[in-house]
């Protein structure tokens, strides 16, 4: 049995622990391992399970994550919590996206391999604790440092899965994201790569309800999105019956689901100056910010050709033609819950 699933399992009553789960080793001897925090409670029942970082610069649900499991009391449980803050240790000591020693993205590496890449086996290591364990897993994310954004959620539907659709969406709810985008996972999507690698994608076909929770934007603390996702949790944990209610935000009722989402990159290099916020509608024909020449000459982006609704807005000025300035959601509709 996996290390921390054989801990929840004992037992002996309620009770917290902390560790690391051993994956190798450095060429000076230090070793690669995956810390993790586990929170048994006084009885049986679901996991919980928050995944805080699987890119390097994905700070604020490490923060959320670890002063949640902070926060409780095994004693009034029923239940269990896992974090584990860091997926990807590496590339978050060397405060970048990917790990520096094989360049992999890591959330194009699940379910990993035991005798691959060291990001092979760091998903490796991990998957193989989730599977049988977790119940509910939240993969947490930001946008990249250089975007703006307000907290959403991104999720995919298996075919093979136990967990549906429906359980995947009352899973997002506590968070009230502003958007959900349901993520296409065969075929050219809107980012490139093995997006079927993805962790929540994974732990779909293991029979986990997973998603991913993407709190406002990279190599950043934010107050208000740590917070945000804290009530989420303690509402999703009092959904899940791990802990008793009243719930400090009742989840919502009804969520943007968007079935469709594109990148607007810039055609000329320049300082852009942005006409709108991310989270904003900007309609059809609308221009979303201009492009400031350095010989003072100002060009308007062009006019998107639709609706759409901005999930992520650049705030890093300097671009180069090609370079993204939005990842904008072109269709969606509402979905109510029951």
């Amino acid at each position: 049995m996996p290390i921390i699933g054989d801990w929840l399992h004992q037992q002996s009553g309620p009770d917290r622990t902390s560790g690391h789960l051993p994956v190798g080793s450095m060429a000076s001897g230090m070793a690669v391992t995956l810390p993790y925090v586990a929170v048994r409670g006084a009885q049986p029942g679901r996991t919980l399970w928050l995944h805080g970082q699987v890119h390097g610069d994905e700070i604020n649900g490490m923060v959320a994550a670890l002063r949640f499991a902070r926060s409780l009391d095994p004693a009034t449980m029923r239940g269990n919590l896992v974090v584990t803050p860091t997926g990807n240790p590496h590339a978050l000591d060397a405060r970048r996206k990917r790990n520096p020693y094989d360049e992999l993205d890591l959330d194009q590496t699940y379910p990993g391999n035991a005798g691959g890449l060291v990001s092979e086996r760091l998903a490796h290591a991990l998957i193989s604790e989730v599977r049988g364990v977790a119940d509910v897993l939240i993969n947490l994310h930001t946008m990249n440092p250089l975007f703006d954004a307000r907290p959403y959620t991104v999720y995919k539907v298996h075919p093979g899965s136990s967990v549906s659709e429906a359980d995947v969406l009352a899973a997002m709810a506590p968070f009230h994201p502003h958007v959900a985008c349901r993520q296409d996972v065969g075929g050219k999507g809107e980012l490139p790569g093995n997006i079927s690698g993805a962790l929540d994608y994974q732990c779909l076909a293991a029979g986990v309800c997973a998603f991913m929770l993407e709190l406002g934007s990279g190599s950043r603390f934010e107050a208000e999105n740590i917070a945000l996702a804290e009530a989420g949790f303690h509402t999703l944990a009092v959904q899940m019956g791990i802990l008793d209610g009243p719930a400090p935000k009742a989840a919502a009722r009804a969520l943007r689901r968007v079935t469709r989402r594109g990148w607007i990159t810039a055609d000329e290099g320049g300082l852009f100056v942005p006409a709108a916020r991310a989270g904003d509608l900007v309609r059809e024909g609308a221009s979303i910010g201009d492009t400031l020449k350095l010989d003072a000459s100002l060009t308007p982006v062009a006019p998107i050709p639709r609706d759409g609704v901005l999930i992520g807005l650049r705030s890093d000025p300097v671009v180069h033609t090609g370079e993204r300035l939005a990842f904008v959601a072109w269709e969606w509709d509402t979905v109510t819950l029951a």
